[in-house]
């Protein structure tokens, strides 16, 4: 032994073997990489539970509204986001633009080519015909001509207005720099002059929806003048806001006999009542999507309560009606919905005569595809009192999330309530640039927001605009100052407007409140938080150049300091 070499080795480390034990040493080292990872990710798996996004910090409502997640909620006090936003606003979606040369074409044509002629003797003193081609058409024109910032794409053919010299004529347009994908309607009188020689002109054109004798086009009538308008289908067609006659009236069931074929879905119970709008439309979708998944009649109960994030008395108010707030017109023509109050009228007439079965799911679990094979008549789904493990929109995470979609497409704002934008925005002329100012509580607080009270100021403000918005330009500021005079500095450089300049659209003697207190029975409905909130920020997105507080204004985050990062994720 003492006479080995110290360099000698043992057989498997001589040169000649040395290739076979390295390859056997690294075998046994990947090996064991291997057995380490699998154990690695099996404890892993068996203890991870992924947090209750619940509790996630507030986020912009376009970030779970456009992600590729269907399911999961993450809770926000904004504007909800409906299914005209997702639409892609492109003219393509529109259809033709009617400009001057097509109305001066369509003159052509009705007169075969030949210049009109002016009587030598003509009578000045009668009503002026506005069924005349020639009259309605110098009405066309004048209108493209005033309205320069917008896109005509229909005309109603003129109608006699309130006197002799007044002609009505509607028309369909949406904002040349729109991002909305909606069409607009309007109708306004013309007073029109006849001078000594017949010749016409106009003398003035009235304000947005004056034309009340065009505000009804006729069922089945042509319009005057459109281009070949584009082929969609009833999910994808646009809202048209500025329509009179709203039917947002209650679905009846026609006969027993369709009632008791008929399938139905309702979720009963939960916790999701008195939340914020987001959170009870992201429920409400998950259940709207449930029922056309299963091919069933979703029983949707269409009384509210509002949050007290919204209302002036700062606690939850039950009793407010879906109508109020989104377009139930649309919904009921789209898809398959039932009133509760009268479904369980018409339950409780027909269901034991004519053997109609309930179906009871008390575990948000049972997943919707569990239920496809159901033949009851009625599935209950019904909720508990624990949250979040109560909330509707449970029903659609999991596996259900690749399965059944949230029909977005279905569900369009309210358009009384986008018909005073549209009013609001017609009186600026859609010629307007929109600031959004918050203020209010985050300014003053200064451990989340150190910056914003003083970034917010009229001086600061009139810096900071000096390079974003041209001198002179009408300014619209959505904001939640209640004391607009704040900025009445601002005045110096800009034409300022605020929603409560417009109150005369939502006040005791308008169209809305008449509207909204034959809904409800009767009783005055009132201008809540939520409706100004909503309208403020309609009307902030149809300007032309929009300025954000939190990206334009101020350098802090929008949920407070150290979370810009959190809300670009």
């Amino acid at each position: 032994m003492l006479g080995r070499s110290v360099f000698s080795r043992p057989g498997s480390f001589r040169p000649e073997n040395l290739g076979h034990s390295a390859l056997a040493m690294i075998g046994n080292v990947c090996f064991s990489v291997f057995v380490v990872g699998v154990l690695v990710f099996t404890i892993i798996a068996a203890t991870y539970e992924p947090e209750d996004p619940l509790f996630h910090p507030s986020t912009k409502i376009t970030t779970f509204l456009t992600s590729e997640s269907n399911a999961t909620f993450k809770s926000d006090n904004t504007v909800v986001k409906t299914g005209e936003d997702f639409v892609a606003a492109n003219e393509t979606v529109f259809g033709s633009i009617i400009n001057m040369e097509d109305v001066n074409n369509s003159a052509n044509a009705e007169s075969g080519g030949e210049a009109a002629t002016v009587a030598s003797e003509c009578e000045t003193t009668g009503p002026i015909d506005c069924r005349d081609p020639e009259v309605f058409h110098m009405l066309m024109r004048a209108t493209i001509e005033k309205f320069k910032d917008i896109h005509f794409y229909r005309f109603g053919k003129a109608v006699p207005g309130s006197n002799d010299s007044t002609c009505d004529m509607a028309w369909r347009f949406r904002p040349k720099e729109g991002k909305a994908a909606a069409f607009y309607k309007d109708y306004r009188r013309f007073v029109i002059q006849r001078a000594e020689n017949c010749s016409l002109s106009i003398v003035s054109i009235g304000e947005y929806h004056s034309g009340l004798n065009a505000r009804k086009r006729k069922k089945n009538q042509k319009p005057g003048l459109e281009k070949a308008p584009p082929k969609v289908d009833q999910v994808t067609a646009l809202p048209v806001f500025g329509e009179t006659n709203v039917n947002d009236s209650l679905p009846v069931v026609e006969s027993e006999s369709s009632f008791s074929h008929g399938k139905y879905l309702i979720y009963v119970g939960g916790g999701d009542r008195c939340k914020s709008m987001n959170h009870y439309l992201w429920s409400f979708l998950c259940a709207l999507g449930e029922a056309q998944y299963l091919n069933r009649t979703l029983v949707m109960d269409l009384s509210i309560c509002l949050s007290s994030i919204y209302t002036s008395s700062k606690k939850d108010e039950e009793g407010k009606d879906f109508r109020f707030y989104f377009d139930f017109e649309h919904l009921k023509e789209a898809a398959s919905v039932l009133d509760k109050e009268q479904f369980w009228t018409d339950w409780n007439k027909w269901h034991e005569k004519d053997g109609m079965g309930l179906h009871l799911v008390e575990d948000y679990k049972i997943t919707p595809m569990k239920l496809k094979e159901v033949k009851d008549s009625l599935i209950m789904r019904k909720f508990g009192e624990v949250e979040p493990d109560n909330y509707w929109y449970r029903v659609c995470e999991g596996e259900t999330e690749s399965v059944v979609k949230r029909p977005w497409h279905l569900i369009w704002k309210s358009k009384r309530l986008m018909d005073i934008v549209s009013a609001i925005a017609s009186r600026l002329n859609w010629d307007y640039d929109a600031v959004h100012i918050v203020r209010g509580e985050k300014a003053r607080n200064k451990e989340l927001w150190p910056n914003l009270d003083a970034h917010t100021s009229p001086d600061a403000l009139l810096s900071t605009l000096r390079d974003k918005i041209d001198d002179g330009r009408h300014l619209y500021i959505a904001t939640n100052e209640p004391d607009t005079s704040f900025f009445d500095p601002l005045k110096d450089k800009y034409t300022t407007h605020f929603l409560d300049e417009y109150k005369d659209l939502w006040d005791e003697t308008s169209e809305w409140n008449s509207d909204t207190t034959k809904l409800n029975n009767g009783v005055p409905v009132e201008f809540d938080g939520y409706m100004r909130v909503s309208i403020d920020t309609e009307v902030f997105l149809r300007g032309k150049k929009q300025i954000e507080t939190f990206n334009d204004l101020t350098s802090d985050c929008k949920d407070g300091i150290n979370t810009c990062n959190v809300q670009t994720n």
